[in-house]
């Protein structure tokens, strides 16, 4: 009764009646379909280009650690892709541009490389503070003392001159000729000269710079720690 297909029934024995589908059930296949299609399209393309080297920007990092001083070579510098957010300011792209230079201080491996990490103009303003600083080259009246600096040590550095003008050059008295130095690298002397002391790289304003520089043709200079 009521039109129902019982078992054993009449015509369309059998029959099951089947539900409808949800409403919306197309838009789901169609849109699964298409993402499916989507991925597939992405892993063509990095099939076809393997080699495809991902978006960021160049930047020489530290192949190795680098002890302080070091002149840079070929084997110490690689260039890797960065993200632009976590590129220093400064930060140096050219391995021709930082071969021989010595870095400031030691650098770990993976480090990226900046101007003020090397020995020059850029290190010297960093760590004086001025604008118009410089590096001085000095070689210390005693190799021992060397040992007893590091970049980022500040120094005084002292000269002898004559008390009197006119004195006796045999009774001089220590002038201090710039304060407040700070060490840039200790450089290790040159193999050929035996018994050198290490030749230290200060920051001082241009003047003072001037003058250290002046007096160490002359004199002899050591430095005091503060």
């Amino acid at each position: 009764m009521g039109g129902r297909d019982e078992p054993g029934g009449g015509p369309g024995r059998g029959r099951r009646h089947w539900r409808l589908p949800p409403p919306g059930w197309r838009r789901v296949v169609a849109l699964r379909r298409a993402a499916a299609g989507l991925l597939a399209l992405v892993a063509v393309g990095l099939l076809a280009a393997p080699g495809v080297v991902p978006a960021g920007t160049p930047v020489l990092v530290a192949a190795r650690d680098l002890a302080p001083g070091v002149a840079l070579g070929p084997a110490d510098v690689v260039v890797r892709a960065l993200p632009g957010d976590v590129v220093p300011a400064g930060a140096l792209a050219d391995p021709a541009a930082v071969a021989g230079r010595q870095v400031v201080g030691g650098v770990r491996t993976g480090e990226a490389l900046t101007d003020v990490r090397l020995l020059g103009p850029a290190a010297a303003v960093a760590a004086a503070g001025v604008p118009d600083a410089a590096g001085v080259p000095v070689r210390l009246a005693d190799a021992g003392v060397a040992a007893l600096l590091a970049p980022g040590t500040r120094v005084d550095l002292v000269g002898a001159a004559d008390a009197r003008a006119g004195g006796p050059a045999e009774d001089p008295r220590p002038v201090v000729l710039a304060s407040g130095a700070v060490v840039l690298a200790v450089l290790p002397a040159p193999d050929r000269t035996a018994g050198a002391a290490p030749v230290v790289v200060v920051a001082l304003p241009a003047e003072l710079a001037a003058r250290v520089a002046t007096a160490s043709l002359r004199e002899e200079v050591t430095v005091t720690l503060r």
